[in-house]
Protein backbone atom coordinates (compact mmCIF):
# COMPACT_ATOMS: atom_id res chain seq x y z
CA UNK A 1 0.00 0.00 0.00
CA UNK A 2 1.43 4.11 -0.23
CA UNK A 3 -0.33 6.90 -0.33
CA UNK A 4 -1.02 10.20 -2.28
CA UNK A 5 -1.93 13.14 -0.83
CA UNK A 6 -2.91 16.51 -2.14
CA UNK A 7 -2.27 19.19 0.07
CA UNK A 8 -3.42 22.77 0.41
CA UNK A 9 -5.98 22.72 -2.05
CA UNK A 10 -8.06 26.49 -2.68
CA UNK A 11 -11.19 27.23 -3.76
CA UNK A 12 -13.84 30.05 -3.45
CA UNK A 13 -17.54 28.20 -2.95
CA UNK A 14 -20.64 29.20 -1.31
CA UNK A 15 -21.49 26.52 1.22
CA UNK A 16 -22.98 27.08 4.94
CA UNK A 17 -25.93 26.69 7.14
CA UNK A 18 -26.75 30.80 6.67
CA UNK A 19 -28.43 31.54 3.83
CA UNK A 20 -26.01 34.64 3.37
CA UNK A 21 -22.60 32.59 3.36
CA UNK A 22 -24.68 30.93 0.55
CA UNK A 23 -25.05 33.85 -1.10
CA UNK A 24 -21.77 35.58 -0.75
CA UNK A 25 -19.27 32.47 -0.81
CA UNK A 26 -15.93 32.33 1.09
CA UNK A 27 -12.77 30.83 0.48
CA UNK A 28 -12.08 27.12 1.47
CA UNK A 29 -9.44 24.55 1.66
CA UNK A 30 -9.36 20.80 1.33
CA UNK A 31 -6.09 18.24 2.08
CA UNK A 32 -7.04 14.60 0.80
CA UNK A 33 -5.58 11.76 1.49
CA UNK A 34 -5.70 8.38 -0.37
CA UNK A 35 -4.26 4.68 0.19
CA UNK A 36 -3.65 2.34 -2.65
CA UNK A 37 -1.09 -0.14 -3.72
CA UNK A 38 1.17 1.69 -5.48
CA UNK A 39 3.51 -1.28 -6.24
CA UNK A 40 2.42 -1.81 -10.26
CA UNK A 41 3.08 2.45 -10.90
CA UNK A 42 6.68 1.96 -9.24
CA UNK A 43 7.42 -0.97 -11.18
CA UNK A 44 5.93 0.03 -14.47
CA UNK A 45 6.42 4.09 -14.38
CA UNK A 46 2.36 3.82 -16.16
CA UNK A 47 -0.26 6.45 -14.66
CA UNK A 48 -3.12 4.38 -15.67
CA UNK A 49 -1.19 1.87 -12.61
CA UNK A 50 -2.02 4.78 -9.90
CA UNK A 51 -4.39 7.35 -8.82
CA UNK A 52 -4.19 10.60 -11.42
CA UNK A 53 -3.97 13.66 -9.70
CA UNK A 54 -5.80 15.74 -12.11
CA UNK A 55 -8.63 13.60 -11.82
CA UNK A 56 -8.56 13.56 -7.92
CA UNK A 57 -8.38 17.48 -8.16
CA UNK A 58 -11.11 17.63 -10.88
CA UNK A 59 -13.56 15.30 -8.85
CA UNK A 60 -12.74 17.94 -5.53
CA UNK A 61 -13.35 20.70 -7.54
CA UNK A 62 -16.78 20.13 -8.86
CA UNK A 63 -17.54 19.09 -5.52
CA UNK A 64 -16.48 22.15 -4.28
CA UNK A 65 -19.00 23.89 -6.92
CA UNK A 66 -22.07 22.52 -5.77
CA UNK A 67 -23.55 24.36 -2.09
CA UNK A 68 -23.36 22.74 0.73
CA UNK A 69 -24.69 23.86 4.20
CA UNK A 70 -22.56 21.90 6.31
CA UNK A 71 -18.78 21.07 5.63
CA UNK A 72 -19.51 17.30 7.40
CA UNK A 73 -21.52 17.01 4.05
CA UNK A 74 -19.11 18.55 1.66
CA UNK A 75 -16.49 16.08 2.91
CA UNK A 76 -18.66 12.88 2.52
CA UNK A 77 -19.65 13.90 -0.70
CA UNK A 78 -15.55 14.29 -1.77
CA UNK A 79 -15.51 11.02 -0.31
CA UNK A 80 -17.92 8.99 -1.82
CA UNK A 81 -17.14 10.41 -5.14
CA UNK A 82 -13.68 9.29 -4.41
CA UNK A 83 -14.53 5.63 -3.85
CA UNK A 84 -16.86 5.49 -6.84
CA UNK A 85 -14.62 6.61 -9.56
CA UNK A 86 -11.76 4.49 -8.42
CA UNK A 87 -12.29 0.79 -7.21
CA UNK A 88 -8.66 0.45 -6.26
CA UNK A 89 -8.40 3.14 -3.64
CA UNK A 90 -8.49 1.22 -0.27
CA UNK A 91 -8.49 4.26 2.26
CA UNK A 92 -10.01 7.95 1.83
CA UNK A 93 -9.20 11.00 4.05
CA UNK A 94 -10.45 14.13 3.63
CA UNK A 95 -10.41 17.53 5.30
CA UNK A 96 -12.32 20.74 4.53
CA UNK A 97 -11.72 24.39 5.97
CA UNK A 98 -14.06 27.63 6.17
CA UNK A 99 -11.86 30.28 6.10
CA UNK A 100 -12.88 32.97 8.62
CA UNK A 101 -15.87 30.91 9.63
CA UNK A 102 -18.62 33.49 11.50
CA UNK A 103 -18.54 32.36 14.91
CA UNK A 104 -18.81 35.85 16.41
CA UNK A 105 -14.93 36.26 17.48
CA UNK A 106 -11.55 35.41 15.58
CA UNK A 107 -11.28 32.07 13.52
CA UNK A 108 -8.83 31.62 10.92
CA UNK A 109 -10.78 28.48 9.69
CA UNK A 110 -13.14 25.59 10.98
CA UNK A 111 -11.86 22.61 9.94
CA UNK A 112 -13.83 19.54 9.47
CA UNK A 113 -11.93 15.32 8.56
CA UNK A 114 -13.49 12.54 7.62
CA UNK A 115 -12.24 9.02 7.17
CA UNK A 116 -13.57 5.96 5.38
CA UNK A 117 -12.10 2.62 4.68
CA UNK A 118 -13.15 0.44 2.37
CA UNK A 119 -14.39 -2.82 3.81
CA UNK A 120 -12.31 -5.71 2.62
CA UNK A 121 -14.09 -8.28 0.31
CA UNK A 122 -15.12 -11.93 1.61
CA UNK A 123 -13.08 -14.62 0.96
Amino acid sequence: MGQIALEGLEFFAFHGYYDEEQKIGNKYGVDLRVRTNLYRAGSTDHLAETVNYEVLYRVVAEEMQAPARLLEHLAHRIIDRIMHEFGHVRWVEVSVSKFNPPVGGICQRARVTLKRKRPQPLL
